[in-house]
C-alpha cells in the first residue's frame, strides 16, 4: 500500500517529520523537515531551504524515508518513496506560496516524495510491518 489514509494524513498534519537519506557512500543522513506535508493521497512535499546534505543525497539518487511518531500514542509511521526535485511548475509553486504562509525564506526547490511503501510504527507485534502485510 503507499497510499495515505485520513489517520496517516493528520499525523503528517500535527508531528513534527524527521526524514532519512543515504550518501551515495552510505553515510545516513538524518532530520527534522517541518515544512513537509501532505501533496496529494500518494505523494508528499516538503520545501528544500538549506541545500546541504540531504539534497546532495537526493541528487546521488537517495530514496528518503520518512518518519512521524505520536509518543505519548506509542504509534506513528515510515514512508519510504522516491524524491524528485522542482525549479518550477506545480510542485514549486505550491512550495513558494507555503513559504509565504508560513513566513519562511524562499525555497531553493520543492522535492516531491513519491511514497513506494508505508510501515506502522505503532508499539507491539505489529512494529515495523508494512501496512499492506497487516491482517494478512
Amino acid at each position: 500500500m503507499n497510499t495515505l489514509d485520513e489517520t496517516m494524513k493528520a499525523f503528517l498534519g500535527k508531528q513534527l517529520p524527521i526524514q532519512a537519506t543515504v550518501s551515495k557512500d552510505g553515510l545516513p543522513d538524518i532530520g527534522p523537515k517541518r515544512s513537509l506535508r501532505v501533496y496529494d493521497d500518494k505523494t508528499l512535499i516538503y520545501n528544500e531551504n538549506t541545500g546541504g546534505q540531504t539534497l546532495q543525497n537526493i541528487r546521488d539518487g537517495s530514496k528518503m524515508a520518512i518518519a512521524v511518531i505520536d509518543r505519548e500514542a506509542l504509534d506513528g509511521y515510515r514512508f519510504v518513496g522516491r524524491p524528485e526535485l522542482f525549479n518550477d511548475g506545480a510542485p514549486y509553486e505550491n512550495a513558494l506560496a507555503f513559504a509565504e504562509k508560513a513566513g519562511m525564506k524562499q525555497p531553493k526547490c520543492a522535492v516531491l516524495v513519491h511514497i513506494e511503501e508505508i510501515y506502522t510504527l505503532r508499539s507491539g507485534p505489529t512494529a515495523g510491518k508494512k501496512i499492506d502485510e497487516l491482517g494478512k
